[in-house]
């Protein structure tokens, strides 16, 4: 397989030298788990292989992660990469940037097709990331981007997998989709981006948070009163790797053994105990995908007796 499928601005930030990956931070001593990252993309002036992105993160106590595709490429790559290697779930979907384009062309079917193909297998566990992007996006790319949304909820309903919410500048639209579609039993806001108001609206609906490096910038006190507001049986952590790394390793590549930094972090917040919330973030994210030894393969961390 592939090690990568692509790289992070060719390498580099704004014409500089990419950057080194920062040190391995002190380790969790109770084990949780990425769930959102892009280990396809190869960042930093020594790009890792996913091996080694395991091995880093399995090294300071993150006992698994899930891959994340964004398009047909990605999505197929993901679920390659969760076959191979035990520490991996997959999640399949088109980015809702990618469905003007994909509608424009006349291949958003096709596409969609693939994925619902790649969400029967056994180690995809969610459909994801889906939503709708009003950043990016401008009003004529609107339609595309909600049939691909509602197509891929009844991917993910059809499946019994979660659904990965990617949800920029677009709050109140995805949440109307989700209530006037019926949102899967498992839904997830990766890289929650909203306040207060829309987390409890989540809570609400039982839906699920996710906080990844931003949770700890500076100009983020929004995200950080949402966290305050959440019940802890519906917050996760997650990286959005090689995106958002957490202060105050900013400007350097994000990765899965990054993580207790953000956790360290969130406890904080919370002023929990850090055991404690490590404990309820990992049960968190086995009751959204599922253990990640069900259908074990020969690496990663299943036992030697295949237990």
């Amino acid at each position: 397989m592939t090690e990568h499928l692509r790289n992070r601005s060719d390498g580099a930030r704004d014409g500089k030298p990419a950057p080194d990956y920062p040190p391995a931070p002190e380790g969790l001593a109770v084990p949780v788990y990425d769930n959102h990252t892009h280990l396809e993309i190869a960042d930093g002036a020594l790009p890792l292989s996913v091996a080694e992105h395991l091995d880093r993160a399995e090294a300071v106590g993150i006992a698994g992660a899930v891959q994340v595709g964004t398009d047909v490429a990605t999505s197929r790559w993901s679920a390659d990469a969760a076959d191979r290697d035990g520490r991996l779930l997959a999640a399949v979907a088109l980015h809702p940037n990618e469905a003007p384009e994909l509608e424009a062309s006349g291949a958003l079917d096709d596409a969609l097709a693939v994925i619902d193909e790649l969400a029967a297998r056994p180690r995809v566990r969610a459909v994801g990331e889906t939503g709708l992007d009003w950043y990016r996006t401008g009003e004529e790319g609107r339609p595309a981007q909600f049939r691909a949304f509602e197509a891929h909820i009844d991917i993910a309903k059809r499946h019994g997998v979660a659904l990965q919410i990617h949800d920029r500048d677009a709050h109140d639209d995805v949440v109307e989709t989700l209530r006037r579609v019926g949102a899967p039993e498992r839904t997830v806001f990766h890289c929650f981006s909203g306040g207060e108001e829309l987390a409890r609206l989540a809570a609400s609906e039982g839906w699920y948070c996710s906080f990844a490096g931003n949770v700890t910038f500076k100009n983020a006190e929004n995200l950080r009163e949402a966290l305050r507001v959440l019940p802890r049986e519906l917050i996760l952590v997650e990286t959005d790797a090689p995106y958002l790394t957490p202060a105050p390793l900013r400007g350097r590549p994000n990765a899965p053994y990054l993580v207790p930094v953000t956790v360290r972090f969130m406890a904080d917040v919370l002023g929990a105990p850090l055991d404690e919330l490590c404990a309820d973030l990992a049960s968190n994210t086995v009751r959204v995908y599922g253990s990640w030894q069900d259908d074990p393969v020969t690496s990663g961390f299943v036992d030697a007796d295949g237990a």
